[in-house]
């Protein structure tokens, strides 16, 4: 009796580590442009991959990788998503904007001078953003800003009319065309393309985060760092809205309040990101505590004057028209309904 009840007690236990194993949820998630910004380690890595599999006792498995691991350049991020090859990813709107426009106008080029507004546009802008994105069964499930979007130049300026007639490597289209509209030459390149094409001379200048530069060692390339943020290369991640839709309304539950921490957490790097960036590009050994101090410290050139009243000039006059022309007319009113409230700057 006892040989009896001890085999049905083993079987039991089989049966219900099968149902567990069963249970058990493979999540495929692909995000930020490198594995070693702090976006990625002290971020998506703690709470999506670490926090989701202990929230859940196991039962959630998050395989998480960065674009270079995967080779992902960017653009392609939406695609992936759409068709079911990754379940989350992650990438700056401006970079995906290409398939769907409306995204660019979260955080054009010169806009949000400030974090605190960039982050009023995008939490305004998520609904109008899905309204397009679920058409194409994808969702945006949170935000998050890079650190602030400056100019790395390998030659001496001093103010942004110091970019007229420079080459300089763009991340999206609004930023191409408020390069333009100062006189630049505006150059597409992957992200991963430019640190060789600084070094070679190929552009004179590129525009990233303070921070992001840093952690893939622009400043081992270009000589001047201009400390005006131009944008924050606001992000997203989006998920597939099939895949979220099927599952257990606990675990999409779950995943709800973690992205909801993630973008709390994410927000916040950004302001500590942009202030250590600079740091760390410039030599300031004790303000440098998430980045790379670097052994030759950039120029920082601070900006004078309103250069703020100047890039909203051309905001209104070249960077908005030209979003307006990628997106259609219905951006026009998407503009002077939802982000002119916040931004104050009037579409000519």
């Amino acid at each position: 009796m006892k040989t009896r009840l001890h085999a049905m007690g083993w079987a039991l236990a089989l049966l219900a580590t099968s149902a567990v194993q069963a249970q058990k949820i493979s999540v495929q998630a692909i995000t930020q442009v490198a594995p070693n910004l702090p976006q990625y380690t002290k971020v998506d890595q703690p709470l999506l991959r670490d926090g989701m599999a202990s929230a859940t006792g196991g039962r959630v498995e998050v395989t998480l990788a960065s674009w270079p691991e995967r080779n992902v350049s960017g653009p392609e991020v939406l695609r992936l998503v759409r068709s079911g090859q990754v379940d989350i990813a992650a990438g700056p709107l401006t970079t995906v904007s290409g398939d769907v426009p409306i995204l660019d106008g979260v955080d054009l080029a010169g806009m949000n001078t400030d974090i605190r507004q960039a982050r009023r546009v995008a939490d305004a802008m998520v609904p109008v953003a899905n309204r397009e994105l679920e058409k194409l069964g994808i969702k945006l499930v949170a935000t998050y800003p890079f650190s602030g979007q400056m100019l790395f130049c390998r030659k001496p300026i001093a103010t942004l009319a110091d970019i007229k007639g420079l080459k300089v490597r763009t991340n999206g289209p609004s930023s191409a065309d408020l390069v333009k509209a100062l006189g630049g030459q505006p150059v597409s390149l992957a992200f991963g393309e430019v640190y060789t094409a600084l070094e070679r001379g190929t552009v004179d200048c590129g525009i990233t985060g303070a921070g992001s530069g840093n952690g893939v060692k622009w400043p081992e390339v270009a000589t001047h760092l201009y400390t005006l943020s131009l944008s924050w290369s606001t992000s997203g991640y989006f998920v597939n809205l099939a895949w979220w839709n099927k599952l257990d309304p606990a675990i999409r539950a779950q995943f709800e309040k973690t992205f909801s921490a993630m973008q709390e957490a994410q927000w916040k790097l950004g302001v500590d990101a942009t202030e250590d960036g600079i740091a760390c590009n410039v030599g300031r050994a004790a303000d440098c505590k998430l980045h790379t101090l670097v052994k030759r410290p950039m120029v920082e050139v601070k900006p004078q004057g309103n250069m703020v009243a100047t890039l909203q000039k051309e905001l209104a006059e070249d960077v908005l028209p030209g979003w307006i022309k990628r997106c259609g007319e219905r951006c026009s009113t998407v503009y002077k309904e939802v982000i002119e409230p916040i931004s104050g700057i009037k579409l000519r």
